[in-house]
């Protein structure tokens, strides 16, 4: 990759600086919102060091295999591909999570639906729970690091995603999760919980080329032609995997809260409740369900 607009005593030449690559990779990133902070982000991943000591040394010279590296991760944040894939890990919930193509990069709106799930679990003493389409483990691990006294169960469709989630368990020491492989109710048929917990597929078909999403697995996504339909699995089966008074928390888009309301009614949760994102979206809806008088 040429940079012929770059000075080559600072940008991409044989005496590149720490200060002359951010700013040349700025100029390659096209989302101004973002190119600061991702350039900031791949060059201390390339470099092993944080945002502070980009600044510190800011004049200080880069080698060039590690310019070429860092050229080669600028150039894949280029093409869209997430940051979190070219570094291999996203912080979740404040722990480091390895991510890759085969799982949802965890976002921050999910950590709301941890919260809830944690208020729950303290608030009505539940202990036996449920992480619906695990991914990453991202919420299942959240809720183990927040209650260490429940009995964790998390599965997923995608075998490479669980074995991602069972390799981030295991580096982050938490420990006496159960993670099975099958699509959603299958592999825990028979068995109730206190707590059910999911961040299902809810992105309508029609956007999933979004920028931002193609890169992403679709299986972890694609809601259907209206964005609901992995919620409707979701609720449909969760009356026969909930014990008398458990509960079903689920993340869903900013304009699905009624659907979700609805399908929840009609599946007989008779308490519900949404909170909202970061941004004042509706986002994570909780719903507690009763057998029939």
């Amino acid at each position: 990759m040429r940079a012929a607009a770059v000075p080559r005593n600072e940008g991409t030449g044989p005496a590149a600086t720490i200060a002359g690559l951010i700013r040349h990779a700025e100029a390659l990133l096209s989302d101004p919102d973002s190119a600061r902070l991702d350039a900031e982000v791949l060059l201390g991943h390339v470099l092993g060091v944080g945002r502070v000591q980009l600044v510190t040394r800011a004049d200080h010279p880069v080698a060039a295999a590690e310019v070429r590296r860092y050229l080669d991760l600028v150039a894949g944040r280029a093409r869209g591909i997430p940051v979190a894939y070219l570094v291999g890990r996203r912080e979740f919930w404040s722990m480091p999570l390895q991510v890759d193509e085969h799982t949802l990069v965890p976002r921050p709106e999910t950590e709301h639906l941890v919260e809830a799930a944690l208020e729950l679990i303290g608030a009505h003493d539940l202990r036996k729970v449920l992480d619906l389409g695990t991914g990453s483990g991202a919420i299942a691990l959240a809720i183990r690091r927040g209650s260490a006294e429940c009995r964790l169960t998390a599965t997923d469709v995608s075998a490479p995603a669980l074995a991602i989630a069972r390799r981030n368990a295991e580096r982050l020491g938490l420990r006496d999760i159960v993670f099975v492989e099958g699509d959603w109710y299958r592999p825990v048929r028979g068995t109730r919980f206190d707590l059910i917990a999911s961040n299902p597929p809810y992105v309508p078909d029609a956007e999933l080329g979004r920028a931002g999403l193609c890169h992403e697995p679709r299986v972890a996504l694609s809601g259907g032609d209206d964005g609901l339909e992995a919620l409707r699995t979701v609720i449909a089966g969760a009356p026969r995997h909930l014990r008398d008074g458990g509960w079903l928390a689920l993340e869903h888009g900013a304009d699905q809260k009624q659907p979700v309301w609805t399908m929840l009614g009609a599946a007989g949760f008779r308490a519900r409740a949404t909170i909202l994102d970061y941004a004042g979206l509706d986002r994570v809806t909780m719903g507690k369900w009763q057998r029939a008088e």
